[in-house]
């Protein structure tokens, strides 16, 4: 129920403005009104998958769940003007079968499988004037606009220069303001830090060349991958400030967080397989040489003991230099006194000399195949998923048939409002159960009270595209809570819907949404075949796959370090996925939420042995070899993950 926080998103705000409110204006002013009403659901449908991000990665997550809804659009008007009540309740409840399948795939697909049903409810109750072939074109056209606007327009942080950036040139030099002292080490390896000491012996080796100078000009194409590749180096200097302390824990799934982020905004689709500017690729090459940061970072959080101040100093001069394109410059030196500090001064010259003249390495991802997608529609998650989401989308169907053709709609026929609401409902994505409930409610209520008052008074249908455009621009900053996006989603589809010439239906609408809440809290409360909770369990198989693939690369002393840091990823990733779902089946009522009681506690287990796992990696290349204290918690944990593996849904996950 709690309401996100953070900075208003003014450039989604401009598009916002720019998208829904001129679509409508150019076609009333071309002769089109209807088309122009499916351009600009197309645009407000877009506009809710605008998300932060870099604009590569706003294709899938725009383009992807509009293709969907141009295929739902096509399949809801065929099905509407060509079937039966029947036969198209039944055509409607098996696409709410595959669009909650493909939902428990990921983010994206779950919003293509939300498009698909609310366009698909749409073409089926909202008959429209203009013929099949000219709706759908006009749906892809809204949905491209916005998807334009999103990879043109620059945004307010494409600007020249950072002042807290280095201006450094050429290679590494430590800075001798944070110069190590003398360390008495175990080891008798040379210290690969150049000695900042002048040496009286004259140096042999030639004066090293200075690296290229990045260009300062910030190109704005690239500055959501810039942002999400900063972030990562500030995600590790707060966990670095965070260690031997109680909030370890919580900066290292931020770490986790950013790097899974910047990972998704470096890999968005492309044209070529790999990076074809120079800027792209020293974003590569900065994003892999935060990996041993982080991996270091995470062995002395391990250890529980406080580091220096001046070691996260480095990580965050990284970050500066990668906001404002510029070389590291003078970097502080942590003390390298253990195998943990030893490996950060390491990254850190490694990262030094990358942000100097680095290449694009690999982002160390794995892509699923499709073999793999279709296990995870399969699966007990995205079996659950589709039963709950084709019930209730099924269901709502068939109560707006009969309210339809009981003529209970009274002046207006179209009747997709009902399913379209279930849809949004029934997403366990979006919150738990009881929560979007009550807050598509509330923010219905309000949005039809709020549309009345404005219809009796803007004139028609100058004042109305006036309202699309200023609710286009609310989306956005409205997405931060659910109930204030359905107020301003429900008025601008109120007043879209009245350009297109339905009388003004407010309370209708009110009625309409309560009665899909009251379908949805029935259905998904019902019992269903099977066993529940499949949703967390399957991400709590996946993430114990992850972990355990993870461990065994690093007990195997393998010398792969790309495949390490790739396992490293997987492991952290399903992790944090796992963690989402278990927090939003907790947030359900008791009823749901016993389903997966005890999954929080294997989950923390696996990040025990995750993190654990992390810290053996760095001191087996340290060393070569495991401490005591190593191998009695890896064991430790592995005993207790045995113990709680399978018990998750029961009340009690210890005999």
């Amino acid at each position: 129920m709690r309401a996100q926080r953070g900075p208003v998103p003014w450039a989604a705000v401009t598009r916002g403005a720019l998208a829904a409110g001129p679509l409508l204006l150019a076609a009333l002013l071309a002769g089109r009104a209807s088309l122009g009403v499916v351009a600009a659901i197309a645009a407000m449908l877009a506009g809710i998958n605008d998300r932060p991000g870099s604009r590569r990665t706003s294709v899938r997550r725009i383009g992807v769940p509009a293709l969907a809804g141009a295929v739902g659009l096509l399949v809801g008007s065929y099905a509407g003007a060509h079937l039966g009540a029947f036969a198209l309740t039944l055509v409607l409840t098996g696409l709410g079968l595959v669009g909650g399948g493909i939902s428990a795939i990921g983010p994206v697909a779950s919003g293509t499988g939300t498009q698909l049903l609310v366009t698909s409810a749409v073409g089926a109750g909202m008959p429209l004037p203009d013929p099949v072939w000219q709706t759908v074109p006009a749906f892809l056209a809204g949905a491209g606009w916005l998807l334009a606007l999103r990879l043109l327009l620059p945004t307010p942080v494409s600007r020249t220069g950072d002042p807290r950036a280095g201006r450094g040139r050429g290679p590494y030099r430590p800075d001798s303001r944070f110069a190590p002292r003398p360390d008495k080490r175990s080891d008798s390896r040379p210290d690969p830090r150049p000695d900042p000491r002048p040496d009286p012996r004259p140096d042999p080796r030639p004066e090293p060349r200075p690296g290229p100078r990045p260009d300062v000009r910030l190109d704005f194409r690239f500055d959501g991958e810039r942002a999400a590749v900063a972030e990562v180096y500030d995600a590790v200097a707060a966990l670095l400030d965070a260690a031997g302390t109680e909030h370890a824990g919580a900066r290292r799934a931020a770490l986790t967080a950013a790097l899974d982020h910047a990972q998704d905004a470096l890999a968005g689709p492309r044209l070529r397989r790999h990076p074809s500017s120079a800027a792209e690729r020293r974003l590569h090459a900065q994003y892999a040489a935060a990996l041993p940061l982080g991996e270091a970072a995470t062995a002395l959080a391990w250890a529980e003991r406080t580091v220096p101040k001046r070691a996260a100093e480095g990580p965050r001069r990284l970050a500066a230099a990668v906001r404002g394109n510029s070389l590291a410059g003078p970097l502080p030196a942590p003390a390298r006194t253990d195998p943990a500090l030893r490996a950060l001064d390491a990254a850190l010259l490694h990262a030094a000399e990358v942000f100097d003249r680095g290449r694009a390495p690999d982002l160390h991802t794995r892509r699923r195949s499709v073999a793999a997608l279709v296990r995870t529609v399969l699966g007990a998650g995205g079996r659950e998923y589709a039963l709950r989401a084709g019930l209730c989308f099924g269901a709502a169907v068939a109560t707006a048939q009969a309210l339809h053709h009981g003529h209970w709609y009274g002046a207006h026929q179209h009747w997709y409002w009902l399913p379209a609401t279930a849809v949004f409902l029934v997403k366990p994505d979006l919150g738990p159960l009881v929560s979007r409930v009550l807050c598509r409610a509330a923010g219905t209520v309000l949005g039809a009270l709020l549309f009345a008052g404005f219809a009796a008074v803007l004139p028609r249908p100058e004042g109305l595209v006036v309202l699309v455009a200023v609710c286009g621009a609310l989306v956005p900053v409205a997405a931060r809570h659910f109930a204030a996006q359905t107020t301003v989603v429900t008025v601008l589809v109120l007043a879209l819907v009245m350009v297109g010439g339905e009388p003004q239906a407010s309370a209708g609408r009110i009625g309409e949404t309560l009665l899909a809440c009251a379908i949805v809290l029935i259905v998904g409360h019902l019992p269903v075949p099977g066993q529940r909770g499949g949703g967390v369990r399957a991400r709590i198989d996946a993430a114990d796959a992850a972990a355990q693939a993870y461990l065994v690369h690093v007990l195997g002393e393998s010398d792969d370090r790309a495949a390490r840091w790739t396992l490293r990823r997987e492991a952290y990733r399903t992790l944090a996925e796992a963690r989402a779902a278990i927090a939003r089946a907790a947030a359900e009522l008791p009823a749901l939420a016993r389903h997966s009681a005890g999954a929080d506690e294997v989950a923390a287990v696996l990040e025990r042995l995750v993190d654990t796992t992390t810290a053996c990696a760095v001191h087996l290349d340290d060393t070569g070899r495991l401490t005591p204290r190593h191998t009695e918690r890896l064991a430790a944990l592995r005993d207790e993950l045995a113990t709680r593996r399978g018990r998750v849904g029961r009340s009690r996950t210890l005999a």
